[in-house]
């Protein structure tokens, strides 16, 4: 696998993170059965896709870069599907997560693997 492919996989399991989240919070505890069972799919599922970015792309970053993509993202959809507040401090937060994620991807040198 390339360094590349790892960095798209941790994208896409830091969005199956997100998608996690909603379907755990709609399973209302475990006990709509099919947003439960929809939970535990799309945990295996960025669990899978995170052990094979993890296995080309250096942990501290990787780690540091998927959990800030699922905590906007968790923000966001908080946000749109949960009517959740988002005043200007919860933005100005996810911002600095946005910088602090780009610049982890930028400080590792792109697409160097290191």
């Amino acid at each position: 696998m390339t360094y590349s492919t790892g960095w798209i996989l941790l994208v896409i399991s830091s969005i199956l993170d997100v998608f996690w989240a909603l379907a755990t919070k709609k399973s209302n505890g475990m006990t709509n059965w099919g947003w439960g069972l929809l939970s535990l799919l799309l945990l295996a599922a960025f669990v899978l896709s995170l052990s094979k970015a993890l296995s080309v792309l250096p942990l501290g970053i990787a780690y540091a870069v998927w959990t800030g993509i699922g905590a906007v993202g968790s923000v966001l959809v908080g946000t749109m599907v949960f009517g959740e507040p988002l005043g200007a401090q919860r933005i100005a937060y996810v911002t600095i997560i946005v910088i602090a994620i780009v610049g982890l991807h930028l400080g590792t040198g792109g697409d160097v693997a290191g």
